[in-house]
């Protein structure tokens, strides 16, 4: 088959985040199928945005071939984004008859995000009858009005819910991420039958790779190993809906503590909260690191934090890929959020406090620390075993593939 994804935000090990495409690419790829990925010459989410001079352009990349939308920078989540995102679907609609040409396409996945990407999507898959898959990753525009406080009558917000309506009923398939979402999709015009949950995942042969660390990163993590600090993890993107300023409320009760807590990506909260954090001792900022080198950090860590904000949003459950990169550390981990789901607690790998809870946070990091080496291996160790069965991108590929055969 030729498969063809569009996501705004698309990435590889090479440019950054996002990985999903990418993972499932070459997946794609290994079982005979060609696969191209249409996506956004900018995203706030990439360590890495290609430099264009024209409309399209073109780059393969262990395989998988990406088509680049030239989009306006932004930063934030004001009108210059809502451009940039209106400037994609734009990009993606006026070259639909060149798509059709170069990649003839089986298979369209709409996977943005947000849902106005289904309409570019929709007719191309009309003209080249393929078939149309809707890949659900936050519900939009739910996530903007009970995240990001946006007005529920606001033009944008309702552009986008005509869009998530559509994609609903007019897809062959609806795949999503959110593991309790099912009941709201019918809600809003989807038959029960055409959803499937396919989860974020973990890429088994990037943790054999473990390149190593800046020298920065080592000496740090290396001096503090040397004074019996327990270290205390977090790598990922550093944004408001990370809660992370919720761990630096934390480090500072545990200041007179042998912990230290090391936070390590980028992100538009970054410098708010290294202002923040700037008394304290014990926290650390570190600058990115490649995607194969996150699985040597994380080893590196004694526990490994992830928090959420306290929004109803999560009502339909979280499926980040920090959670099974975590889980792939055999580490134990601490969870801050209040979810339709709760993989720590489920699988027995860590502990889950209730979210923006900077004394319970505080108060796992003690009982962990306090907790002999091996029971923390025995909830490492629980983690690892269930990511390895469950999340692995190979078996979900296969998952993936019979949803929409």
């Amino acid at each position: 088959m030729n498969i063809l994804i569009i996501n705004h935000y698309a990435g590889s090990i090479k440019r950054g985040f996002e990985y999903r495409p990418y993972y499932f690419g070459k997946e794609f790829l290994k079982r005979g199928h060609n696969v191209f990925i249409i996506c956004s010459s900018y995203s706030h989410l990439r360590k890495d945005n290609p430099r264009m001079n024209k409309k399209i352009s073109r780059e393969t990349f262990e395989g998988l071939h990406y088509y680049w939308i030239r989009t306006p920078r932004y930063s934030g989540n004001g009108i210059k984004r809502a451009l940039n995102i209106i400037s994609f679907v734009f990009g993606v609609y006026s070259h639909i008859h060149l798509f059709i040409k170069e990649v003839n396409p089986d298979v369209i996945v709409a996977s943005s995000t947000y849902p106005l990407d289904i309409f570019p999507a929709s007719k191309m898959a009309k003209l080249n009858k393929a078939k149309l898959i809707f890949e659900v990753h936050d519900l939009w525009p739910l996530t903007p009005i009970e995240l990001g406080g946006m007005n529920r009558n606001h033009p944008f917000i309702k552009l986008l819910q005509i869009g998530e309506d559509y994609a609903y009923k007019n897809s062959d398939k609806i795949i999503s991420i959110l593991p309790k979402a099912k009941e709201y999709m019918v809600q809003h015009g989807m038959n029960p039958e055409k959803f499937h949950f396919i989860p974020n995942g973990i890429d088994l042969s990037e943790w054999e790779k473990n390149n190593d660390l800046p020298v920065e990163h080592i000496n740090i993590i290396s001096d503090l190993k040397n004074k019996k600090m327990f270290l205390v993890g977090y790598a990922g993107s550093i944004g408001l809906a990370n809660a992370l300023e919720f761990l630096i409320d934390s480090a500072d009760i545990l200041k007179n503590k042998p912990v230290s807590f090391l936070i390590v990506g980028r992100g538009p909260e970054k410098n708010k909260l290294m202002e923040k954090a700037k008394n304290l001792k014990n926290i650390y900022f570190l600058p990115p690191i490649v995607k194969t080198s996150v699985a040597n950090f994380l080893n590196l860590m004694d526990v490994l934090y992830i928090g959420f904000l306290d929004k109803p949003i999560y009502r339909f459950g979280v499926g980040t890929n920090k959670i099974y990169e975590y889980m792939m550390a055999g580490k134990p981990i601490i969870q801050s959020q209040k979810a339709g789901n709760d993989l720590i607690k489920e699988n027995k790998c860590g502990i889950s406090v209730k979210p923006e809870d900077p004394a319970q946070i505080a108060k796992a990091v003690m009982t962990l620390y306090n907790m002999n080496e091996e029971d923390r291996k025995s909830l490492g160790k629980n983690g690892r075993e269930y990511v390895t069965r469950n999340h692995n991108f190979s078996a979900l590929a296969e998952k993936f593939l019979n949803a929409i055969s």
